[in-house]
C-alpha cells in the first residue's frame, strides 16, 4: 500500500468517525426531542395554551441566562480539549476540566441567582406575570447546567459523543415523567387558590412551574450519569497524563483565562443569535398591549408558538447534533493545518444538515393539520396549523445557520458570528415591528421575523465562510436534489393522508388514536419514499452510507433491490 493510499483511507475513516459521531448525537437528539413532544401532549391538555404561554415565556427567559452562563461550556472545553489532544498535552486536558468546573461554579451560581430574585421584573417586562413561578423553578437548573457543560464539553472534546447522547435521553426520560405528574399536582393546587381568592389565572401559572421542575429533575440526572462516569475514567486520565511527553504546563490562572477568552465570542454570538425569542416575547407582549389585547390572551397566543416551535425544534436537533460533533473535529484540522480534512467536514456538515432540514420543512407543510391534531388533541389547532405551515421554511433556513456559526467557531472565528448576529438582530427587530405595528399580523409577525433572522445568517456566513477557506458549495447533491426528492415525498405523503381520510370512517378520525391512524403511516411512507428516491438519484453514495451507523447493512439490503 502506497503513502497516498494510507492517507486517502485515513481521511475517509475520519470523516466516517465524524459522521457516525454526528449521527448519534443528531439520533439522540431525535429521541429527545420525540420523548419532549410526547410528553407535552398530556402536559398540553393539563395546563393548555394559556399555561403552556407562561411556560414558553419562561422558558426564553431562561434560556438567555443559560446561554450567557453555561451554553457555550461544552463548546469552549471541547474546543480546548480537542486542541490539547491534536498536540499530545494530556496533562492539560485534566487541568481544563478543573479549571473549568471552578469557572462553573461561579458563572452558574451568579446566574441562578439573577433568574430567581429577578423572575418578577422579568415576568413583568414580557407582559406574562404569571410566569415568574415558572421562572423561579428555572433558576437551581441553570447551575445544575453549568455543571453539566463542562462534562459534556470534555468528553465531546475527546471524540466521543456517545455520554453525551446518554445523559440527554436520560435527561428527558426523568423530565416528561416529573414535568406531568408535577405539573397535574400543582395545577389542581392553583385551582384551590383560584377558589379562594376568586382568581382563575393561578392554575395555569402553578401548572406552567410544575412542568419546569421537570427539566431541573432531568438536568440533575444527567449530571449524577456524568459524575459516575468521570470518575469511572479516573484512572484512565491519570494513565494518559503519566504518557504526556509534550512537557508543557498550563497554569490554572491561563486556562481560566483562555477558557473565558473562548466563551465570551461564543457567549455573545449565541445569545445575540438566541436572544430573538425573548426580544420577540418583550416586543410582541408590548406591541399587542398597546393593540389593546389582554395579557391572558398574550399569554394564549405565545402559547401557540411555543407549540409551533416543539415541532420546528425536532429536525434543527440534528443540526446541533452535526455542530457539536463538527467543532471538536474541525479544531483538529485546524490546528494539525489539514485544508483538505477542514473542507471535508465543512461540506459534510452542511449536506448532512439540509438532508433533513429540507424534507422535515417539507413535511411540515403538508402534514401540518393531522400532526397539530395529534399532538395537541384537547384544542382547537386552527392558528398553531397555519403557523407550523407558514414557518416550515424556518425549519431549513435555522438548520442551516447552526452548521454554519459552529464552523466559523471551528475556524476559529469567534467573532465573525458575533457581527452576523448583530446584523440578523437588527433586520429582525424591523421586520417584527413593521408586521405587528404596522401590518398587525400578530403572532405570524414572529414567525416571518425568525425566518428573516435566519435567512440573513445564512447569507452572511455562506459568504464569510467561503472568504476564510476558499469553500466553494456544491448544490446538486446538497440542495438541488434533496428538494426534488422532498417535493415527491411530500407529494406521496399527502396522497397517504387524504387518501386515509378518504377511506375510514369519520368515526374513526376522532381522539389521539385516529389521528395516528393518520399521522404514521403518512411519515412511514414519506421517509421510505424519500430514502430511496436520494439512492435512485445518487444524492447519497454507497460510500457515504458506509460511513452512517448500520450503513453496511442498508448497503446490502440495498443492492439485493437493485437500487445501488
Amino acid at each position: 500500500m502506497n503513502v497516498s493510499t494510507s492517507k486517502k483511507r485515513t481521511r475517509k475513516q475520519k470523516a466516517a468517525n465524524f459522521v457516525i459521531q454526528g449521527s448519534i448525537l443528531a439520533m439522540a437528539g431525535i429521541l429527545v426531542r420525540i420523548i419532549g413532544m410526547l410528553y407535552r401532549m398530556p402536559l398540553n391538555d393539563i395546563i393548555g395554551k394559556q399555561g403552556n404561554g407562561y411556560y414558553t415565556s419562561a422558558f426564553n427567559v431562561y434560556n438567555i441566562l443559560l446561554i450567557l452562563s453555561s451554553y457555550s461550556m461544552p463548546v469552549a472545553v471541547s474546543k480546548m480539549i480537542s486542541a490539547r489532544i491534536a498536540r499530545g498535552e494530556y496533562r492539560n486536558c485534566s487541568r481544563i476540566l478543573k479549571a473549568a468546573l471552578i469557572y462553573a461554579t461561579v458563572i452558574g451560581g451568579v446566574a441562578a441567582v439573577v433568574l430567581w430574585f429577578g423572575a418578577d421584573l422579568f415576568a413583568e417586562l414580557i407582559k406574562t406575570p404569571f410566569s415568574r413561578y415558572a421562572l423561579k423553578t428555572l433558576a437551581p437548573t441553570i447551575w445544575i447546567m453549568a455543571y453539566l457543560g463542562v462534562l459534556r464539553g470534555y468528553f465531546q472534546g475527546t471524540g466521543t459523543m456517545v455520554p453525551t447522547a446518554v445523559s440527554q435521553i436520560l435527561e428527558q426520560i426523568i423530565n416528561a415523567i416529573v414535568s406531568v405528574v408535577a405539573a397535574g399536582i400543582l395545577f389542581d393546587v392553583g385551582v384551590s387558590i383560584n377558589a379562594a381568592q376568586g382568581a382563575r389565572d393561578y392554575s395555569y401559572a402553578l401548572g406552567a412551574a410544575g412542568g419546569t421542575i421537570g427539566t431541573g429533575a432531568g438536568a440533575l440526572t444527567a449530571l449524577v450519569y456524568f459524575i459516575i462516569l468521570t470518575l469511572s475514567k479516573g484512572g484512565d486520565m491519570r494513565a494518559q497524563a503519566r504518557k504526556d511527553v509534550s512537557g508543557r504546563t498550563e497554569s490554572y490562572r491561563r486556562l481560566v483565562k483562555i477558557l473565558t477568552i473562548t466563551v465570551l465570542p461564543i457567549v455573545i454570538s449565541s445569545g445575540i443569535y438566541n436572544c430573538s425569542n425573548v426580544l420577540d416575547n418583550y416586543l410582541f407582549g408590548q406591541g399587542m398591549d398597546k393593540l389593546g389585547y389582554m395579557e391572558d390572551s398574550i399569554a394564549t397566543y405565545w402559547g401557540a408558538l411555543g407549540q409551533y416551535q416543539l415541532l420546528f425544534n425536532i429536525p434543527v436537533a440534528v443540526s446541533n447534533a452535526l455542530s457539536s460533533s463538527l467543532i471538536p473535529s474541525l479544531t483538529r484540522a485546524v490546528a494539525s493545518r489539514n485544508r483538505k480534512e477542514k473542507l471535508e467536514r465543512i461540506a459534510t456538515a452542511i449536506r448532512f444538515s439540509l438532508l433533513i432540514a429540507i424534507p422535515a420543512a417539507v413535511g411540515i407543510t403538508v402534514l401540518a393539520k393531522p400532526v397539530c391534531n395529534l399532538l395537541f388533541i384537547s384544542e382547537d389547532n386552527s392558528l398553531l396549523i397555519r403557523l407550523s405551515m407558514i414557518g416550515s421554511l424556518a425549519v431549513v433556513f435555522y438548520s442551516l445557520s447552526t452548521v454554519t456559526n459552529a464552523i466559523l467557531q471551528g475556524l476559529n472565528r469567534l467573532d465573525v458570528p458575533i457581527r452576523h448576529a448583530v446584523a440578523a438582530l437588527v433586520v429582525h427587530v424591523a421586520v417584527l415591528e413593521v408586521c405587528l405595528m404596522v401590518l398587525k399580523m400578530g403572532i405570524y409577525s414572529v414567525v416571518i421575523a425568525n425566518i428573516v433572522f435566519a435567512l440573513v445568517m445564512c447569507l452572511l456566513n455562506g459568504h464569510a465562510i467561503a472568504r476564510f477557506v476558499r469553500y466553494k458549495q456544491e448544490y446538486r447533491k446538497t440542495v438541488f436534489l434533496p428538494a426534488l426528492c422532498s417535493v415527491f415525498m411530500g407529494a406521496a405523503a399527502y396522497g397517504v393522508y387524504r387518501g386515509i381520510y378518504a377511506l375510514l370512517p369519520s368515526s374513526m378520525m376522532r381522539g389521539r388514536l385516529g389521528m395516528a391512524m393518520v399521522v404514521l403511516p403518512s411519515v412511514a411512507v414519506a421517509i421510505a419514499v424519500y430514502a430511496l428516491l436520494l439512492v435512485r438519484f445518487r444524492a447519497v453514495d454507497e460510500d457515504e452510507l458506509n460511513g452512517m451507523p448500520g450503513g453496511r447493512r442498508l448497503v446490502r439490503l440495498l443492492s439485493r433491490l437493485h437500487l445501488l
